[in-house]
């Protein structure tokens, strides 16, 4: 069983132990104000002892142009940061499925918040197990939420500003009260937007439909991965476009994406059944695909990984 906490986490520009990561407790207010972070995942391979990292390269420039949109001061390049991950990884001995959590904050921020030229952040990166759902039976039933979803010109939904992720709390608490698992939001011109962490696909006569870019949607990394597969590997159509609710009630399948979500089946929408109200082929086609990629067993899309030997060492 893995241990509590890690071992380590990179803080002050450098690998702290857990219990010596701390900071007095009136800086946590305005510090994650305008904090931006990046989740990504590592899929263990017992068979290699490797840790295959997904898309690491892609998650950090994202973080890279997080921070510049919010205007705190990032002091690393995408392959430094990318080799503190994989040190991070090693020291920590993640030999499972693996959550990394880059968080960029401001430091000193209650008395700086205003002014951006003053701004200076702190890094840190930490890691926790998480299993994959990917190939179970997990799936979820959804609801639209009466919460609408931020917009470009309200809290730029593009990055991963921690602030962002307020509006999905607010949509999950909702439609989780009502017993539903899954909030499905809208956008200001009350066309689907996304979920609260993941972005939304459907299927609809052999096409696969999602909200374009402008919809108030996160640029997700997987979703691009998604609509890559599905065009070079199930050769089907992608629609790229706004999206009606009602699309979602008439559709052959619906599901989530994003690093949490992976590929998630939803059966139902606003107590519509979707589709046979079972897995539909296609996601479940897609999520065997992820799979072998997300463990390194895919050479096609071995570029889309970041391997970590874990191999152990004997003397």
């Amino acid at each position: 069983m893995a241990a509590e906490n890690p071992t380590y986490i990179f803080w002050n520009d450098e690998l702290t132990r857990w219990e010596d990561a701390t900071v007095h407790v009136t800086s946590i207010a305005w510090s994650a104000l305008g904090a931006v972070f990046e989740g990504i995942r590592g899929y263990w391979n017992e068979e290699q002892e490797r840790l295959h990292v997904f898309r690491l390269t892609e998650h950090l420039d994202r973080l890279q142009s997080s921070t510049r949109l919010v205007r705190l001061p990032l002091g690393y390049s995408t392959p430094e940061l990318s080799d503190i991950v994989v040190r991070l990884l090693k020291e920590n001995e993640c030999r499972e499925d693996t959550y990394i959590f880059p968080l960029v904050y401001g430091a000193d921020a209650e008395d700086k918040r205003f002014d951006p030229s003053a701004l200076s952040s702190a890094l840190l990166i930490r890691t926790k197990p998480m299993a994959s759902h990917l190939n179970t039976d997990f799936q979820q039933h959804a609801r639209v939420s009466t919460w609408t979803r931020i917009s470009d010109t309200v809290m730029p939904p593009r990055i991963k500003n921690i602030s962002n992720y307020r509006n999905g709390q607010l949509a999950t608490h909702e439609v989780r009260q009502d017993g539903y698992d899954v909030a499905f939001m809208l956008n200001p011109h009350g066309k689907v937007s996304e979920a609260p962490g993941a972005c939304i696909a459907h299927v609809a006569k052999g096409k696969l439909i999602t909200p374009d870019v402008t919809s108030g949607i996160l640029e997700s990394i997987t979703r691009d991965a998604v609509i890559t597969l599905v065009r070079e590997e199930l050769g089907m159509e992608v629609i790229e476009r706004p999206v009606d609710r009602t699309e979602l009630y008439l559709a052959d399948e619906v599901f989530t994406c994003g690093t949490a979500a992976e590929i998630t089946p939803v059966v139902s929408v606003d107590k519509y059944p979707v589709g046979s109200g079972e897995i539909g082929a296609t996601t479940g086609r897609l999520m065997s695909l992820l799979e072998d990629i997300l463990r390194g067993r895919n050479e096609k899309y071995a570029e889309w990984n970041t391997s970590v030997d874990m191999a152990m060492t004997t003397a």
